[in-house]
């Protein structure tokens, strides 16, 4: 039995996503160059304080239900490194990722943004 000729194309020489990142570079070949990598930051309050170098960080984000439409605030906590125990419950700041320090931490508190106020 002979098998039907199989046809054969030719692909292209460049990769599409490569293509597609060398049109918007100016044409310019981006192979060399070292991409910046993306680092996620996260903003929240500051809910406990009470372990050594380690602060509690709530984070709440809004989101729209998908059924009802109506926005519904979502919260997830997340430890936090605080190398010198200078963050204190109340306080906002923003959280970025790292390698993990502990078991449940992953990350380091970048900045302070707002202060706590005093009642």
């Amino acid at each position: 039995m002979t098998e039907p000729a199989k046809s054969q194309t030719t692909a292209p020489a460049t990769d599409p996503a490569t293509a597609q990142v060398s049109a918007q570079s100016g044409g310019k070949a981006a192979e060399g160059a070292p991409r910046k990598a993306i680092i996620q930051t996260l903003t929240g309050r500051v809910v406990g304080d009470k372990m050594n170098k380690t602060v509690t960080v709530l984070v709440e984000r809004r989101v729209q239900h998908p059924i009802y439409g109506k926005f519904v605030t979502r919260s997830s906590k997340y430890h936090a490194h605080d190398e010198n125990n200078e963050y204190k419950t109340g306080d906002l700041v923003e959280i970025v990722a790292c390698r993990k320090l502990a078991k449940t931490k992953a990350y380091k508190v970048s900045r302070l943004i707002e202060k706590a106020r005093v009642v």
